[in-house]
């Protein structure tokens, strides 16, 4: 999950508004916050540190799709398919890994 659906998941779970994350945060106006929420700018590390505080989780839990996209071995293909991928429900990521495998010529897993 990228760091802003997190963020905002994270946020409606504690009830907390855009404006009570900005007031715990060191140095950030809500703007900053709302551009956080929607994607449009990234924290930097104390502010990653104090989000990670506000919201009770450890901050590696806040980056770790962070730092998938920044996996080199990764091409864009692939992360646009994971991105994909993770937007399919159960029924219709069991279909595309099948098709999936099928195309790569590998055999069907049983569960």
């Amino acid at each position: 999950m990228a760091i802003d659906q997190t963020l905002r998941l994270l946020a409606k779970a504690r009830g907390l508004t855009v404006t009570d994350i900005a007031t715990a945060i060191p140095r950030a106006g809500v703007s900053t916050v709302s551009a956080w929420m929607r994607g449009d700018k990234l924290p930097g590390k104390d502010q990653l540190d104090a989000l990670a505080r506000t919201f009770g989780v450890p901050a590696g839990a806040l980056l770790s799709e962070l730092a998938s996209t920044l996996d080199p071995a990764r091409t864009k293909g692939e992360h646009d398919l994971l991105a994909a991928y993770r937007d399919l429900d159960t029924r219709q990521r069991g279909a595309l890994l099948e098709v999936a495998r099928s195309m790569a010529g590998h055999k069907r897993r049983k569960p």
